[in-house]
């Protein structure tokens, strides 16, 4: 398959284009782009993306399906830990040759992709597929017990950790409270008064 320099994921359909029936397949690899994911994990830029697609030429235009691998890289938010897996999406998408009308009242407010001078580019495609699965909050495993909120100490280092910490809203009561439980001893009354 042809593959243009204007993009690393544009690729080239004159062969399938209005030829319903016939079909390609598309078995490459190539680097992931720039903010290939969200603040907390995603795919690095130029990290490697294997592409197992197929292509295939119906009447409104390329149905591409199949899959992609993409090495994802993050970091714990509990611990802040590196995280690194191989995340495998599975994707199926119409890139057609004639975009409805805007405004058409039949088309669902949806991202609708489209083959444009006789190239598909798969990168919104696979951008919109590949961050809607990774984790809003990624772990390194699921009991992850993180960093201490007052010191960050490592808890599962020392899962006994902890701060005896006093809500600041309660600090005059608990001056009265200390002052009320501790009173000074008072003397003990000798003195009799004389009746008269």
């Amino acid at each position: 398959m042809n593959h243009r320099n204007s993009s690393a994921l544009a690729f080239n359909v004159r062969e399938l284009q209005h030829r319903p029936g016939t079909m390609d397949t598309l078995d490459v690899e190539v680097p992931a782009p720039k903010d290939f994911g969200t603040a907390l994990i995603g795919s690095p830029e130029g990290a490697p993306m294997e592409l197992d697609l197929r292509l295939e030429s119906v009447h409104d235009g390329i149905l591409v399906s199949g899959t992609v691998i993409v090495s994802v890289h993050g970091e714990c938010s509990r611990c802040l830990d590196p995280i690194d897996y191989e995340l495998p999406v599975d994707v199926q998408e119409l890139f057609v040759f004639e975009p409805s009308p805007q405004g058409d009242e039949n088309v669902e407010d949806e991202q609708v992709y489209e083959v444009r001078d006789e190239e598909i580019d798969l990168e919104p495609m696979l951008r919109d597929a590949v961050i809607t699965q990774l984790p809003f909050q990624p772990v390194c495993r699921a009991d992850c017990p993180g960093l201490c909120a007052q010191c960050g100490a490592r808890l599962e280092n020392d899962p006994e950790h902890h701060h005896d910490v006093k809500d600041p809203r309660w600090s005059a009561l608990t001056g009265l409270l200390t002052d009320s439980e501790d009173p000074e001893p008072s003397e003990p009354t000798t003195d009799t008064r004389e009746e008269r």
